[in-house]
C-alpha cells in the first residue's frame, strides 16, 4: 500500500487497495452473518473493463468509476478481480503497455511513448514495462530493429 502511494501515477491501485483494505476491516469487526459472503457480478465487472477500455491514457479515479456504474468500490475492485483475475489497476497498466509496445516498435522513444499511453513519466513506464514484459522500453524498441 505504500509503495502505491509513493509512486505518482498508480493512484487507481492506492484507491483499490486502501479501499479493500477498509473493506476487510469493517468486516473483520462487525459480526459475520450468511449474507457478509461476497457475490460474484460478471456485469458489473464488464462494465468496468469497459470503462477502463475507454479511458486507457487517462485513467479513471475508483471513486469516479464506482459513480458511474453505481456500485461501492469494493464491491467493484472485488467483481473485476474476481472476473479477471487480476485488479484494475493491473489490468490498466497492461493494456498501457501493449500500447506502448506497439508505439516502441514503430520506432518512438520510450519518453514519447510514455506520455501517449498515460504513464506518469518515462521512468512509471519502464517500471511498469519491465514487470509486465522483463526488459526496458528502450532494450525493447532497439531490439526490434
Amino acid at each position: 500500500m505504500h509503495a502505491a502511494l509513493a509512486q505518482a501515477g498508480d493512484e487507481l491501485e492506492a484507491d483499490s487497495r486502501l479501499t479493500l483494505i477498509g473493506d476487510r476491516l469493517r468486516a473483520h469487526l462487525r459480526p459475520r452473518t450468511l449474507a457478509d459472503s461476497p457475490r460474484r457480478d460478471p456485469a458489473l465487472a464488464r462494465r468496468l473493463r469497459e470503462l477502463l477500455d475507454e479511458r486507457v491514457v487517462q485513467g479513471i479515479a475508483l471513486d469516479e468509476a464506482a459513480a458511474l456504474v453505481q456500485a461501492h468500490p469494493a464491491h467493484l475492485v472485488r467483481s473485476f478481480s474476481s472476473a479477471y483475475g487480476i485488479a484494475p489497476h493491473q489490468y490498466l497498466m497492461s493494456r498501457r503497455v501493449d500500447r506502448a509496445r506497439r508505439l516502441l516498435l514503430e520506432g518512438r522513444s520510450p519518453a514519447d511513448v510514455a506520455a501517449a499511453t498515460g504513464f506518469y513519466d518515462q521512468s512509471h513506464l519502464t517500471r511498469h514495462f519491465r514487470k509486465l514484459v522483463g526488459v526496458p522500453p528502450g532494450r525493447y524498441r532497439s531490439s526490434s530493429r
